[in-house]
């Protein structure tokens, strides 16, 4: 039996009902037993300030508590302006923070979103890896998942449309697989 993994999951998109939060849902439903997604509240959080590192809001503590608790992280982001959302890395930023403390360092990582565009997020999510490198984080390289946000993404209830189940399923299983890997 393998041992249960937690993966903290950060969404770049504060709108309830984005395609973003919908594809962070729906790949949840495609774990494994044994797997769990935790999606972490990232719009409470004040903007980054470096003033504020040695007494950081309960809302930074909080955030840092979860990602520590967690074995994996999952980033679900949309592109804003052909890059990361502000609201993603500010929560990255905080997390990182303060030197030398970084909550992010060697926690297995992977990097989806979706997008009404036809290049799904390219842009952003190598924006993102460029950033996740530099926080040590092993991030899953293959397969990539640019994901078009189109009729038929996401079935009524929520669980992956029948065009992108088997693709999304794979990719699925990949993540877990690195994770498993590469938990420490």
């Amino acid at each position: 039996m393998s041992q249960p993994i937690r993966v903290a999951v950060l969404v770049g998109s504060l709108r309830r009902d984005s395609f973003n939060r919908q594809l962070a849902n729906g790949l949840a439903r495609l774990a494994p037993e044994g797997v769990t997604f935790q999606q972490l509240e990232i719009g409470d959080l004040p903007l980054y300030n470096q003033d504020d590192d040695a007494h950081p809001a309960e809302s930074v503590q909080r955030l840092k508590r979860e990602i520590a608790a967690a074995q994996a992280v999952l980033f679900v982001t949309p592109e804003y302006n052909r890059s990361v959302p502000g609201v993603l890395k500010n929560a990255i930023d905080h997390a990182s923070r303060p030197y030398g403390q970084s909550a992010w360092k060697g926690k297995p990582a992977a990097v989806v979103g979706a997008s009404i565009g036809a290049i799904g997020t390219a842009l952003s999510q190598q924006h993102l890896r460029n950033v996740l490198a530099y926080l040590d984080m092993p991030t899953l390289n293959q397969p990539e998942a640019f994901i078009h946000a189109k009729e038929g993404l996401f079935n009524a209830d929520g669980s992956i449309g029948d065009g992108s189940r088997k693709f999304l399923q794979g990719w699925m299983d990949q993540f877990v697989a690195w994770v498993r890997r590469h938990a420490g």
